[in-house]
């Protein structure tokens, strides 16, 4: 098999080259049938001694030239996991942060399961929660066996010897050795059988500021992503999408593009036909002088304004029924006040700064692949079957991904390589490229969504019912049928169904009507449609009864402490109840979500021309014990941005089955000058990890909409709301 490059020097032996040094202590993992990695339980219980569950060798590499090099088995977008995994795993070390280094784990299963999902993946905000335990674990286990290695060479009591900053140390003798030192002896010794975690108390990196490890070569741009990856004689790609969802190629004339300059051969595979060339220069002018004929008779040809109506008209009808408490019907019949609303969320794009890419080498004996893919184990089960191969035959190796969002935990563009590396018939490995164009016309989409929302409210401005009917396609049933039951997929009604309010009447509904368009999960998918509907249609009952928000709130938050407490300190720290000036105003939204509890207040500005402006946030987040604080208000100060960009602009179109939108100067994303002051408050708290990443793209928009309210006098029910109003 060729090997690889990475600015000329062959990864393959670089690592056999450090093996060959002394990497020594090798600290795969066996999974004992129990997902526990993911505990909720406060930090403090589950201090001190524990059973080991995982053995440390998957995870954890010390070389005897002193690194340590931490396997992550979740891919890094951007989200800092790679920095947070490896903090985790160096406290319970006691290493010195200067000597950590973190790879991509390859894909496997049975070593590298998210403990959330029972897969190897990364999405929904999990990959610090399902591995908080199960790294700890693993750095405390490297350290009880250098500490083993230690003191059979020192012929001294294990209790004798201490650890920091990557020294071990027998203060008596005063003889100390670094990890790499001992790390060859520390391989020899047995695993143990369990292994004593820190106290909150006694964390020296988890709560603190380290610097991510990936920013350096992000800043000098020796970080490799797919784009950047190289073998010797590969070919690159491109492939001719249909137009139209579910159009299929009737024939095409391929002739130029086999004259084209660089063009090697076009081959009809299931997506379309792909065209490969020396370069992506010259695939991407050979794609362009193929001649298609496109069967539409299956196609999409529908536009989304029809496919809106669609989804009004069938929310005249019960849904299939995921929540039904009390006599929500009987109870807004009897209200003294009844309020009603109608929400719409367009189709969204991912619009990855890096788009969809991966490289394919096929071998006698297997298939090699090189891609930030974030559901490895789907990949694998793919390109198994297209090639005829079993998984364990698929070899993933991970690289960083220019941000994904969601757009990357589906197999299309995996499948679609490993196609058109048996197409040429492994004679050269291969890499796709998608345009920005090809994603954007012909990629996956956050669902569209219409929500039709009813609550009753008593005569003393107490909400006692709440009827909510949803209506959007259902992700799951394209990509994990099994996860739909009774015809609900949980995840289209998540952030509704199990929301935080006090109310005793509750019924919710979710029709999934089926549609060519496909969908995809997004970053905080469900909640950035599903919380928008909930917190906006809270502040409108609120004036309903002429109540501030804020206090209608409280009131149905009496059991929830936790989110009663952001939600205190949001409105605290944004001045809630202080005045602001003419065409200024403040709206809240709060939310429990990823077992996270966090309230963002927007403070916006409408302008003479009829424009308006986001000029502050401020977020309040308790998301437990919290590794890394720069990070968390990093996730939420970006989350915003992300959040506040659907909000004003992001919409995909589709007309007569064309999408309308191709690239960022049609799909208008957040400029910076839009981008608002941001303030975030952190709450010190001893509970198990939330997540971070998904929470504030959630919230932004009914905050925003929320404001608006309160210097227009209007409800904004449909996204985007527009640079005016």
């Amino acid at each position: 098999m060729v090997e690889p490059t990475i600015g000329g020097v062959s990864r393959r032996k670089f690592l056999i080259g450090t093996a060959t040094a002394g990497v020594g202590l090798t600290i795969g993992v066996y999974l004992n049938g129990r997902q526990e990695g993911d505990s909720t339980a406060p930090i403090e219980k589950r201090a001190g001694e524990v059973a080991l569950e995982w053995d440390p060798q998957a995870f954890v590499r010390i070389g005897t030239d002193n690194t340590v090099t931490v396997f992550s088995k979740h891919t890094e977008m951007g989200q800092g996991v790679y920095t947070g995994l490896a903090t985790l795993v160096a406290e319970e070390l006691d290493a010195d942060w200067a000597q950590i280094r973190v790879e991509g784990a390859p894909a496997n299963a049975e070593l590298y399961t998210n403990l959330r999902w029972g897969l190897q993946m990364t999405g929904g905000s999990s990959s610090i929660r399902n591995s908080f335990a199960q790294l700890r674990q693993v750095g405390a286990a490297a350290r009880q066996m250098l500490v083993a290695a230690a003191a059979s060479e020192w012929e001294v009591p294990v209790e004798e010897i201490t650890v920091s900053a990557g020294v071990v140390h027998h203060d008596l003798s005063d003889r100390r050795s670094t990890f790499g030192e001992l790390t060859e002896l520390a391989a020899e010794q047995a695993l143990p059988e369990s292994v004593t975690l820190k106290s909150h108390k006694q964390f020296g990196l988890i709560g603190t500021d380290l610097q991510r490890l990936d920013v350096l070569d992000k800043t000098n741009g020796t970080a490799i992503f797919t784009q950047d990856f190289k073998l010797p004689g590969m070919l690159t790609a491109v492939v001719a999408h249909a137009p139209r969802f579910g159009a299929t190629v009737e024939s095409f004339d391929d002739s130029a593009a086999i004259e084209s300059e660089g063009v090697v051969g076009v081959y009809r595979i299931p997506s379309g036909v792909a065209v490969v060339a020396d370069n992506f220069w010259s695939a991407l002018k050979g794609r362009e002088l193929l001649n298609i004929e496109w069967d539409d008779t299956s196609a999409f040809t529908q536009s989304s304004d029809e496919l809106m109506a669609e989804f009004r008209k069938i929310a005249n009808s019960p849904g299939p029924i995921v929540r039904d408490d009390g006599s929500p019907d009987s109870e807004i019949g009897n209200a003294e006040q009844v309020v009603e609303a109608e929400f719409e969320f367009p189709y969204l794009a991912h619009a990855s700064l890096e788009p969809l890419n991966c490289v394919v080498q096929l071998s006698d004996d297997g298939c090699e692949i090189w891609n930030a893919a974030q559901q490895q184990t789907i990949d694998q089960a793919a390109v198994s079957r297209i090639l005829g191969l079993t998984p364990d035959q698929v070899k993933i190796n991970m690289l960083m991904a220019g941000s994904a969002f969601g757009r990357r935990a589906s197999k299309d563009y995996t499948a679609e390589a490993a196609h058109v590396a048996k197409a040429v018939n492994g004679t050269a490995p291969v890499k796709l490229v998608w345009t920005r164009e090809d994603d954007m016309t012909a990629g996956q989409y956050r669902p569209l969504n219409y929500h039709r929302v009813r609550g009753g409210l008593d005569g003393n401005g107490k909400l006692v019912a709440w009827h909510h009917r949803i209506v959007g396609q259902s992700i799951a049933a394209q990509e994990f049928p099994e996860w739909v039951v009774d015809g609900l997929d949980w995840m289209s009604h998540s952030g509704v169904s199990e929301w935080p309010y006090s109310v005793p009447n509750l019924r919710v509904e979710s029709h999934s009507p089926e549609c060519p368009v496909p969908v995809l999960w997004y970053r905080g998918t469900e909640g950035t449609h599903n919380l928008f509907a909930v917190e906006a249609f809270i502040d409108e009952m609120a004036t309903a009864v002429g109540q501030d928000p804020v206090e209608f709130r409280r009131a149905m938050l009496a059991d929830q402490p936790r989110l009663l407490n952001v939600m205190e300190l949001a409105a605290e720290k944004a001045d809630w109840d202080s005045s602001l000036a003419d065409g200024r105003g403040r709206g809240i939204a709060v939310a429990r979500r990823r077992d996270s509890y966090i309230a963002l207040v927007a403070e916006v500005s409408k302008h003479g021309d009829g424009s308006w402006s986001v000029d502050r946030v401020v977020v309040s987040l308790d998301c437990g014990l919290i590794i890394n604080p720069d990070n968390a208000r990093a996730q939420m100060e970006g989350g915003v941005g992300f959040g506040l960009s659907s909000t004003i602009a992001d919409e995909i179109t589709i007309n007569n089955g064309y999408v309308e939108q191709t690239n960022f100067d049609t799909y208008k994303l957040l400029r910076i000058d839009q981008m608002p002051e941001i303030e975030v408050h952190l709450v010190e708290s001893d509970e198990a990890p939330g997540g971070v990443g998904e929470i504030a793209p959630m919230l932004i928009g009914p905050a925003v909409a929320n404001a608006l309210f309160r210097v227009t006098g209007q409800r904004y029910r449909k996204l985007p709301i527009g640079p005016k109003v």
